[in-house]
């Protein structure tokens, strides 16, 4: 029974591997680094589909400025939907769960008119399963070590199978359109042929009728 274990941990370590490194990847990831300029809006976004949970932290950096800068901070849906918005901070974070799939955007500008250097800002942007609250989850269930880790990663692979279905689905939803345009441009070519030989007919005809009038047949 021990020796089937060990083969089976053995033939199940390269897919434990990779999953043990993504997961140290997005745990010691320190978020995007904004360069704001005086004056502008510098954005970022985020293609997400429905019903996920999103959560982002930000700060000023504080780097040689007599005092902080403030800066506002907008974030909206795919359709305008305003997400967050708040103005004169040095730091904040928004949370929501998309009502909608598509491109989720974060835009960063710098409020003080008297501000001259570029604003360093710090973006922790957090989606699906990086979002979860692993500290609750583990005192609420009593897990730690290996168990919390297994849950972990049970809910990365959780998270890529979703995302596996919504780009099938999104694949469907092109192959659809793409089949729709298809039929559309067939019909067209149908009907501006018929229109060619409904004129050249016409003109046929008129042309008949000219050398009729002139006798000349």
């Amino acid at each position: 029974m021990g020796r089937r274990t060990l083969e089976t941990l053995v033939a199940a370590f390269p897919l434990i591997a990779a999953l043990l490194a993504f997961h140290f990847v997005a745990e010691v990831a320190e978020g995007i680094w904004l360069y704001l300029p005086a004056k502008g809006t510098k954005c970022v976004s985020e293609e997400i589909h429905h019903n996920v949970v999103v959560l982002a932290v930000y700060f000023v950096v504080s780097d040689g400025h007599s005092h902080d800068p403030t800066l506002s901070v907008k974030v909206t849906s795919p359709y305008g939907n305003n997400l967050h918005h708040t103005a004169n901070v040095t730091h904040g974070q928004f949370a929501f769960t998309s009502d909608e799939a598509g491109n989720y955007e974060a835009c960063f500008w710098v409020d003080s008119q008297h501000q001259e250097s570029e604003v360093i800002v710090n973006l922790d942007w957090k989606i699906g399963i990086a979002a979860k609250d692993w500290e609750s989850v583990a005192k609420k269930e009593k897990i730690e070590g290996v168990d919390l880790a297994l849950r972990k990663l049970g809910g990365v692979v959780e998270d890529i199978h979703e995302n596996l279905l919504y780009l099938r689905s999104r694949e469907a939803d092109m192959r659809i359109v793409s089949e729709k345009t298809n039929a559309r441009v067939a019909w067209f070519s149908i009907m501006s042929l018929g229109v060619c030989i409904v004129v050249s007919g016409l003109q046929l005809w008129n042309l008949k009728r000219f050398f009729q009038n002139k006798k000349l047949i």
